[in-house]
Parts: structure tokens; sequence; C-alpha cells
């Protein structure tokens, strides 16, 4: 088996710690019990090495041997393609893993995160930018959460998907857009009492807090 190794920022500020996207992987390696090393690059200076492995300048990226991967989605579906674990092995359950997958990011994150950008800027300002953002936000929160009221995981077994899916929606529910979604709020609770889930977000704590 090659060697694992996760990349991340060696530092970031308070605001996002807890919500930098290594923590998916962290979350899908400690779930599917894979060895892996965690590495550091530089958060205000990021070099032509970085842009090489990830051509935004963003983290994280998988390596694996010789295979360098970027995107969190991604590195969950190679993850998942190694792991029965992380992703079922039927046609059927590999079908469903995949595209709720993709749901999450493409239905669920580019609605969710422009709207907590925003709210992240502390701008409370009624406009119709932000009112656009609510509403668009809340299509996909209405269609989401009876799925979610009947499903334990999205995908009949705890997966990638599910990896995926509730920590985008745990950036919701950091600024409460999901008070009236009282389904959602539950998956998300599911999800992060897995122990998979808490030693990964206190690593990725840990991680930051010690280049204070």
């Amino acid at each position: 088996m090659s060697n694992l190794i996760l990349t991340t920022f060696d530092w970031v500020p308070e605001m996002p710690r807890g919500f930098v996207r290594d923590l998916r992987v962290r979350w899908a390696l400690e779930e599917a019990e894979l060895p892996y090393r965690v590495e550091g690059v530089p958060f205000a200076e990021r070099g032509a090495e970085h842009f090489a492995h990830q051509p935004f300048g963003q983290v994280p990226w998988l390596t694996d041997g010789d295979i360098s991967i970027f995107e969190s989605g991604a590195i969950l579906l190679h993850l998942g393609e190694r792991s029965d674990v992380l992703m079922p092995s039927d046609p059927r359950g590999r079908r469903e893993t995949i595209e709720w997958l993709f749901a999450a990011l493409n239905s669920v994150e580019m609605a969710s995160l422009p709207w907590a950008l925003y709210l992240f800027t502390g701008d409370s300002e009624d406009t119709p930018g932000r009112r656009l953002l609510d509403r668009f936000l809340a299509s996909r929160l209405e269609h989401l959460e009876p799925i979610l009221a009947k499903r334990e995981w999205l995908a009949g077994s705890f997966s990638i998907a599910d990896i995926l899916m509730a920590d985008i929606l745990r950036l919701v529910d950091r600024f409460d857009g999901l008070k009236d979604h009282p389904a959602s709020r539950a998956y998300i609770a599911r999800a992060t009492a897995r122990p998979s889930f808490v030693k990964a977000h206190a690593d990725q704590m840990a991680h930051f807090a010690a280049a204070d």
C-alpha cells in the first residue's frame, strides 16, 4: 500500500478553523483506517510547487504514491474506490454514492458557500443580492430536508457522500441556516458524532493551533 500524504496549510486564522476542507479528507481516512501523514504548506506565501499540486493555490491535496490529487470531492472519490467502508462496491450503491457526492458539490455547496461567505464578512445589510442568496439556499434545503427525514444516510450506508454533505451543511448550521430544518440538523448530529469525525476535527484544530 502506498504512503498517503495529506497536504494542508500550516496555519489559518481562527475563523475558518474546523471548516478547512482537509477535514473532509481526514474524516474519510479515519473512517477507512487508512494510514496517512499530514504535511503543511505556507498559508501566506504560496509558491510554484503549491500551484503545481493545486492550480488555484488552495488546499487540500492528497499524494498517493506517484499520484497527486486536488479538490476534496475528487480526493474523496479516490479514497472511496480504495475502501468499501467509504463507498459500496455493488453497482447500485456505488451509483447512489457518486450521484449524491456530486449533488452535495453542485446543488448544495454552490448555494451554501456564497451565502456563508457573505455572512463570514459580518455584513448583515438587507440587499437584493443577499435576498437572492437566501432564496437560492432555501430552495436547496427545502428539497433536501424531506430526503434526510427518510434516510439515515444518503446512499443506504455511511459513505463519502455523507462526509461531503454533512460537512457542507455544518457551515450552514454555523450561521443558524438550518433552524427550520430539523432533519438536516439531526443528520449533521449523527454524522459528527462518529468517532472518525471527532478525531479528524480535533486533529485539524490542533494542527493549526500548533502554529500560533
